[in-house]
């Protein structure tokens, strides 16, 4: 049978359009057999010191069982009321360290903490979490009263008070919130930070944000969305 120019022409697109797919997905193919990755979700990364090195582990693998986990923890809100690890039980959260009279950089992040509240206000699974570094200052009665001020939501966003000691150590040693890697420090040296981490259901850290940066705002918010996403 003898083709046309016309279909000797189409036959020729034809193949040529087989020959460019069977050449793509052998790129695939080779890309993924060299790297291991694949179209699957890319997770966030995981941290467990103050380099804030990222560690890429599969969730719910042993590995990530056995990583770098906030400890228990026993606080008391602006409510009055006892907050531990318990109340972040299945919760992400975002947490920070501030202090009710700071005239610098705190109420910058708290308006960017108030953002973030009113982005995940109807979203029962995501809380707030702030640590008052002048714990013998910031009493309950004085916590209360900058929560109503910024129109904090008492079962969305935790503004905690309690041991000195305990939220220095977890400031320190538990969230590695202070830029100042290396830096010898204990009780007596005041903490005070910028920055803003993002914890998961497992009590893991999974980001660090600069709580006075409108961009890393941003990529906080989407960073939650992709822990919702899990």
């Amino acid at each position: 049978m003898k083709l046309s120019s016309n279909q000797n022409k189409a036959l020729v697109g034809l193949l040529a359009v087989f020959l460019l797919v069977m050449g793509c997905n052998q790129g695939k193919d080779n890309r993924e057999a060299k790297t291991g990755m694949t179209n699957t979700v890319v997770h966030l990364p995981y941290y467990n010191d103050g380099s804030f090195t990222p560690h890429w582990l599969l969730p719910n693998s042993e590995e990530e069982k056995a990583f770098h986990k906030i400890p228990d923890f026993k606080l008391v809100n602006q409510l009055g009321d006892s907050v531990t690890q318990d109340t972040f039980k299945n919760k992400i959260y975002i947490t920070d360290f501030f202090f009710t009279s700071c005239p610098g950089i705190c109420p910058k992040m708290t308006a960017n903490m108030i953002k973030v509240q009113e982005e995940f206000k109807e979203t029962s699974e995501v809380l707030l979490l702030s640590h008052t570094v002048t714990p013998s200052i910031d009493s309950v009665s004085v916590l209360k009263r900058y929560a109503d001020k910024n129109k904090v939501l008492a079962d969305k966003w935790h503004l905690v008070t309690g041991d000195k000691s305990e939220i220095y150590d977890l400031g320190r040693n538990q969230y590695f919130v202070e830029n100042d890697l290396g830096v010898p420090k204990d009780v007596n040296d005041f903490l005070h930070t910028e920055n803003f981490l993002l914890i998961d259901k497992n009590r893991h850290i999974r980001g660090i944000y600069n709580g006075l940066n409108r961009a890393s705002i941003a990529q906080l918010v989407l960073d939650v969305n992709a822990l919702i996403m899990e």
